[in-house]
């Protein structure tokens, strides 16, 4: 799969805002931005709404922490490990909660439980971090251990108040969260919102929506098969009934939208533009076109870009055969 993203970004400056504060590290053995993503940040709307620290939309009324989210289930179910964000002293955890989804059926009842399996850690100073939805039966670590930003807390999972795979870490100091891509909790908007500096050991990019996955079936897939990764036809031919080329995205705000198209050995197949009427945290798309007789055999190529105010901020391409 071919990636790339555009301009629609923020880099938000490894510059710690005050020396006393802590120096953190993304808590996921991943890469961000190509096997991770973040989903949402903290609220920094004091109000009934909502806003990122960038007064854009990534976030929701009252969320306390950063999503560090893996693109599809199937990832989850791979292994992805929760390291600590900063050497400290674990002082509480949780293990034994199933891996469910919220608002599915079977989900259990979670009241009191929302963060799922976690774990705390106590830097000193008064600042602690708490890692959420853990995968069950990975907590690696137990209270009163010491650890490192090497350390395996345990693995990224479906736990607790969750509709997707994530690590939900949230800072405190004294008790109060705190926004690490904020620490000084300046509302503000665009660039100015990080010019205080970060809690970060790197520099980060925002990105204000993207595309998580991109594929090829024969027919329409349903919205839990995209979600899981396991969406897409395994092979091709001539026969097939259809091209179906889908793009499962998020940040996605009302305007944007997601153009799809496939081409093959005889230039294009199908080619549209899908409007989104309305903000959604996370959404999927489809075109297709049934068989004219019979496909050529060769390679093909689909391609899905989520273009905002005419700037295409993210593309993804699928190369593909059919076969005779």
């Amino acid at each position: 799969m071919i990636r790339t993203f555009f301009s629609l970004a923020l880099l938000t400056i490894a510059t710690p805002a005050l020396a006393k504060d802590p120096i953190l590290s993304p808590p996921i053995d991943c890469t961000l931005g190509e096997t991770c993503y973040i989903q949402n940040y903290v609220d920094a709307d004091p109000g009934p709404g909502a806003a990122d620290f960038t007064c854009g939309t990534l976030s929701y009324d009252g969320h306390k922490g950063t999503d560090f989210a893996l693109p599809a289930v199937i990832d989850m179910w791979q292994g992805v490990d929760v390291l600590p964000a900063a050497p400290g002293t674990v002082i509480a955890t949780r293990d034994g909660m199933e891996d469910v989804p919220q608002g599915t059926e079977g989900a259990p009842d979670i009241t009191g439980r929302e963060c799922g399996n976690g774990v705390v850690i106590d830097h000193g100073d008064n600042w602690t971090t708490q890692y959420c939805h853990m995968m069950n039966g990975t907590i690696a670590v137990e209270k009163g251990q010491k650890v490192s930003k090497t350390t395996v807390l345990g693995q990224v999972g479906l736990s607790g108040m969750t509709q997707f795979p994530h690590v939900h870490l949230a800072v405190r100091h004294d008790g109060k969260v705190v926004d690490p891509f904020n620490p000084g909790g300046l509302i503000s908007c665009g660039i100015e919102a990080i010019m205080g500096g970060t809690l970060w050991d790197r520099d980060m990019v925002y990105h204000a929506g993207g595309l998580l996955s991109v594929g090829i079936d024969t027919q329409v897939p349903d919205y839990q098969s995209v979600k899981a990764g396991t969406a897409g036809a395994k092979r091709l031919t001539t026969e097939s009934p259809a091209l179906v080329v889908f793009g499962f995205a998020y940040g996605a705000l009302s305007g944007d939208i997601l153009r799809m198209s496939i081409f093959g050995p005889e230039g294009e197949v199908i080619g549209r533009d899908v409007t989104i009427d309305k903000e959604q945290a996370q959404l999927y798309r489809a075109i297709g076109r049934k068989n004219p007789g019979s496909w050529p055999a060769g390679g093909y190529s689909a391609t899905v870009q989520l273009i905002r105010k005419d700037q295409e901020i993210d593309r993804r391409e699928e190369r593909f055969q059919i076969s005779n």
